[in-house]
């Protein structure tokens, strides 16, 4: 393959990408505004006209900002291949003589830097213009530009040793210096998912131990009949950023974590929170969260070992803007297009994890109550403004959960009850 040809390769991707994202978007938009002026039935008991319409509005604005987002991320994409960028950040640093890895570094850890910077103005309106418009947003500017250069010191500390490691092993372990760096990638996952919620997390929030005794003896009498073993279970404060609310499990082995947001505590009485917690213990006793793992980690050393091929030819770099052949750039060049080429796998991915949710609800209806867990989605529904009438195709696509009214007729089949849910 000549560099001409790839790049032409690359165009057509490129453009479907954008071109089905832009369609999916147009679907999304035409379903929730069609079905605006009509609770759907299944709610009609539980939610109200006024709110089912915030729902669609709030869901019209993202879905319209979200096109926005698209185009500017393409935009980027060939600015930093075929427009020269990421060549230009390579002419920089290779001028100050800093030597193969301190170069190298130095180009990734810029490129992740300056990538940042250029989506901050999108993030800044989706924060302080959208979520704003519509009750969500409780974050201010200062702690806006204080987790900004949280991020981005992060960036630096965690992210320049490893990208420093890994040209290493790129330039000194031969052919197979793929399977090296899988290794290495992989062992660095698991650390971070123990450090996170000990070292990371409360760096941007603040953690305490919930303090509800009933509530506390309720879940974890719930943890002890489900078998699981935690850290603690503690109560985040959201409500400095958002309004709403969320739950999850955080950690590796014995540094496992149960977290709520502050917002969920207040959105649900206690009945609900456990139910939804059961829905989460689900996706621990069912094993998801290491079937997650175990799938991710041979997608990533599927994608290293092409990487491992790519890096040799010396049209994936000419292709793609890029004079000089070297580790970082491919790196680099691999991470930018990985979303362009694997776009279309988004609908298997999603499909898997909705398949997931569905099982967590079947342990949780045997666990605890579905007519509970519906309440409390109901609930959360509302208050998250999320749409009950998404277009079937773009939920296909991208939701990580089933559609509301789907996961809620499939719950209430497991209740023996009928179609209606009741707050």
């Amino acid at each position: 393959m000549n560099a001409s040809t790839f790049t032409t390769i690359f165009l057509v991707a490129l453009t479907l990408a954008v071109a089905t994202q832009l369609w999916l978007a147009q679907r999304q938009l035409r379903s929730v505004l069609g079905h605006r002026n009509r609770v759907p039935d299944a709610f009609a008991g539980s939610i109200s006209l006024e709110a089912h319409q915030k729902a669609a509005d709030y869901t019209a604005a993202r879905v319209r900002f979200s096109r926005i987002d698209i185009l500017w991320s393409a935009l980027l994409l060939l600015g930093w291949t075929l427009g020269g960028g990421l060549q230009w950040l390579d002419d920089f640093w290779n001028r100050p003589n800093l030597g193969y890895i301190g170069s190298g570094t130095a180009v990734i850890l810029s490129v992740m830097l300056l990538s940042s910077l250029l989506e901050m103005p999108l993030s800044a309106w989706r924060t302080f213009v959208i979520e704003q418009r519509f009750g969500f947003n409780r974050m201010t500017p200062v702690l806006f530009a204080k987790d900004l250069l949280k991020g981005s010191l992060l960036t630096l500390v965690i992210g320049g040793p490893l990208a420093a490691l890994v040209l290493w092993i790129m330039d000194s372990s031969g052919d197979l210096w793929w399977l090296y760096v899988w290794i290495v990638w992989v062992l660095f996952s698991l650390l971070m998912m123990w450090a996170w919620p000990t070292l990371i997390a409360p760096l941007f929030n603040r953690f305490q131990p919930l303090e509800d005794n009933a509530l506390r003896q309720r879940i974890e009498a719930l943890l002890d009949k489900c078998g699981f073993h935690s850290k603690g279970i503690f109560v985040m404060d959201g409500s400095t950023r958002s309004a709403h609310g969320n739950a999850y499990f955080s950690g590796l082995g014995n540094n496992k974590r149960i977290v709520f947001y502050d917002t969920l505590i207040e959105q649900l009485d206690a009945d609900e929170i456990e139910a939804v917690l059961a829905h989460e213990l689900g996706h621990f006793r069912l094993r998801h969260i290491r079937k997650r793992m175990i799938w991710m980690s041979l997608i990533s050393l599927a994608a290293l070992a092409l990487l491992g091929w790519l890096s040799g030819q010396g049209w994936f770099y000419l292709g793609l803007g890029v004079e000089r052949p070297s580790p970082h750039m491919a790196l680099l060049l691999f991470v930018m297009l990985s979303p362009v080429f694997g776009y279309f796998l988004t609908p298997l991915m999603s499909w898997l994890s909705r398949k997931h949710e569905f099982e967590a609800d079947d342990y949780a209806a045997r666990q605890s109550d579905a007519t509970l867990l519906v309440r409390a989605l109901v609930k959360m529904y509302e208050e998250n403004a999320s749409t009950l009438t998404p277009d079937e195709l773009y939920s296909a696509f991208y939701d990580s959960h089933p559609p509301a009214p789907i996961r809620i007729r499939h719950l209430q089949r497991l209740a023996g009850h009928g179609m209606e849910a009741h707050a």
